[in-house]
């Protein structure tokens, strides 16, 4: 991993602590798995009450995607792994 991709991931991972808390408070939380730069992308994996949770695309799309690509401009879609 380069020096520059491993800066992006520790970015991408604080951004994500900062959502966890809202998560949490409702059983759920979310792990970084991937950081895909080449492909603008972020795959996570969710946790806790959020697996199978009907309301998990919308948390995952309208919560972590939209934080996630407001502030890193270079990724465009995060996306849920099992």
């Amino acid at each position: 991993m380069s020096e520059n991709n491993a800066n992006l991931r520790q970015e991408i991972e604080n951004a994500l602590n900062d959502l966890r808390s809202g998560l949490r408070l409702h059983g759920g939380d979310v792990e970084l798995v991937e950081v895909d730069e080449d492909q603008g992308m972020v795959k996570v994996r969710l946790h806790g009450a959020c697996v199978g949770c009907p309301m998990s695309e919308i948390t995952l799309k309208e919560g972590i995607e939209a934080t996630i690509t407001a502030i890193f401009p270079q990724i465009k879609q995060v996306v849920a792994v099992e």
